[in-house]
Formats: structure tokens, sequence, C-alpha cells
């Protein structure tokens, strides 16, 4: 996956942009919080290196997805299956590898830039909100970002890659065939592994 200056910068820049998420009063202002966060992590991702740019991300994303029920919904069926210790365990871990994705491929600036192209609705009530990643001397990334409201506002609850392909729909159907064939602890295994392979690099999408 591949996937702005002022006298706020840096850490206090990704506080601000938190905050303005916390107050945003509508889907689009949240996909350009997150936008704003991840172009300003971007253009500072060499220097930043991966610790950097995810203690940058984290509060900004867990303000602007709802990862709690990102994390349920990607199990189907199976999370009823669990406890509640375990479902507290696979919620942060869940969080993590999510962070841990985006710190891991938005590690290199060439000029890109991110578009708002508008709403539509979703169904059941949410949003579906559509953007381009601009990529200079590559090809443009189409992505869609499916919103709820969730007092005190909006939050993401799906990433469309190409504009069409439910992230979250992919997530399940992995999850819960890997649960089938070896079982839960197998699956938290497998996502730990891959936020190793993410901090080391390895693992990622094809860049934005």
């Amino acid at each position: 996956m591949t996937r702005w200056g002022g006298v706020v910068t840096g850490w206090s820049l990704v506080v601000c942009l938190a905050m303005a998420a916390q107050a945003a009063s509508g889907p689009s202002q949240v996909v350009s919080t997150l936008n704003g966060a991840l172009l300003d992590v971007l253009k500072r991702a060499e220097t930043l290196g991966y610790q950097g740019r995810y203690d940058r991300l984290r509060p900004v994303m867990t303000d602007v997805f709802a990862l709690d029920f990102m994390a349920e919904k990607s199990l189907g069926r199976h999370w009823k299956e669990l406890g509640e210790d375990d479902r507290k365990r696979w919620v942060a871990l869940f969080r993590d590898f999510t962070v841990a994705t985006y710190a891991a491929n938005f590690d290199k600036y060439s000029g890109q830039s991110f578009e708002l192209l508008g709403e539509e609705p979703g169904g059941n009530e949410t949003i579906l909100v559509k953007t381009r990643v601009v990529n200079p001397g590559g090809d443009n990334v189409e992505l869609s970002y499916r919103l709820q409201q969730s007092a005190p506002s909006w939050r993401i609850v799906d990433v469309y890659l190409k504009g069409t392909v439910s992230e979250l729909a992919l997530r399940r159907s992995d999850y819960s065939s890997l649960i089938e064939r070896e079982g839960f602890e197998a699956l938290v295994t497998s996502l730990r592994n891959k936020i190793t392979d993410l901090v080391a690099g390895r693992g990622k999408r094809e860049s934005v």
C-alpha cells in the first residue's frame, strides 16, 4: 500500500490533528485529519524511522478509526467464541497491527499528495469518502473509507483498496480460515509475526 508547515510541527502537530479528529463534524473532515497525519509522517519518514512513524500515527488512528469495532468484525462469528480476556488481547493486537501496517508502508516521500474526491451513501447508515493518493511518476492509488457515526464523531470502519476491495472483508476471510484450520492462538501468533516483519521492513504492500 502506498499507500502538512507552520509553527506547529512534529509531536505537537499530531496532538492537534488528534484533537481535530475528535471535534470533526463530518466524514470528510475525519478522513482529512487522517490524510494530514499520513502526509506529515510521510514527509518525515526517513528521519522518524519506523518507531517514530508508529508513535505519531497511533494517537490519530486511534481517534479516526473504530478499531475496537473493526477488531470484532474481523473475526466474524468466531468473536462470540472468545472469552473476555482473549477479546481484550485480540483488540490490542489488532490495533497494533493496523498502526504498524501504516507506519511500515508510509516510509518514503516522493512528492505524494492526497485528494478528497467526495462522499456518497455507503448503506446501513454509513458514508463512503473517496480519496486518491497522487503519486508523481507512478500510479495513483484510489482509497475509499467507510465511516459510521459514533458519538461524538464519525469513525472509519473499513478501507477499500483501489476503491472497491474491502480490507476488513479480506481480513475476516483470512482470519476465519486460519482459526478454523489451526485455532485462535495460531492467528495470534501469525499476526505477531506479521508485526515483526513490518518493523523489520518486510511484508509491506506495494508502495503508495
